[in-house]
């Protein structure tokens, strides 16, 4: 009977997947403001030497840095500039709402607010890891000399770039899916069980 209920539980979510991968991808502009401000805070609390402006373009977060492109440049206003697209990190709010739609049960509203809220500082994790991981050493050299960063430091950069590409986009609409539904969860264990 386990096997039953679970089969039936992940073809609901691939069912909810297909649509809600299709309202993401549209509405990524819209999910991306509050991500662009928090991106913003965190970036200028911590690196505001690093940083002139963050501006939103769509689904893209642009920084406006203070580096400049090149030691030939340095007298010119130019400075560097870097995009990045939140649908990176951003790919699992559609699997969240899956989880939330496919399991049925009650506050399926309030847990979609509250997952897409919770989601916000590990997706602003990615955003700012990725900006340090251009400047750090996506950029070049050029750029990445006037950053200052260390060698520890530029090693722990792409460490949390990594951790927030590719782990906690997945994992932690997951997890926040199991705490908020643990009834369902329980209830499909124990039909194994029995």
């Amino acid at each position: 009977m386990r096997d039953r209920s679970l089969a039936r539980f992940v073809l609901f979510v691939i069912a909810w997947l297909a649509p809600m991968l299709f309202i993401w991808w549209f509405a990524a502009p819209v999910l991306a403001w509050p991500l662009s401000l928090l991106s913003e805070a965190v970036t200028r609390s911590s690196f505001g030497d690093l940083l002139k402006s963050v501006e939103q373009h769509g689904e893209l977060i642009t920084f406006v840095t203070s580096l400049k492109p090149s030691p030939s440049v340095a007298a010119t206003n130019a400075v560097v500039l870097d995009e990045v697209d939140v649908r990176r990190y951003s790919f699992g709010l559609p699997l969240l709402a899956a989880l939330i739609f496919a399991a049925g049960q009650k506050h399926m509203p309030r847990n979609l607010l509250l997952g897409f809220a919770l989601m916000l500082p590990f997706e602003c994790w990615g955003v700012v890891a990725e900006l340090l991981q251009d400047l750090a050493s996506g950029l070049g050299p050029a750029i990445a000399a006037q950053t200052g960063f260390s060698s520890l430091q530029r090693e722990a950069i792409a460490f949390a770039y990594q951790f927030g590409s590719l782990i906690l986009p997945t994992v932690a609409p997951v997890v926040f899916w199991v705490l908020t539904h643990r009834g369902f969860v329980e209830g499909i264990a124990s039909r194994g069980a029995t």
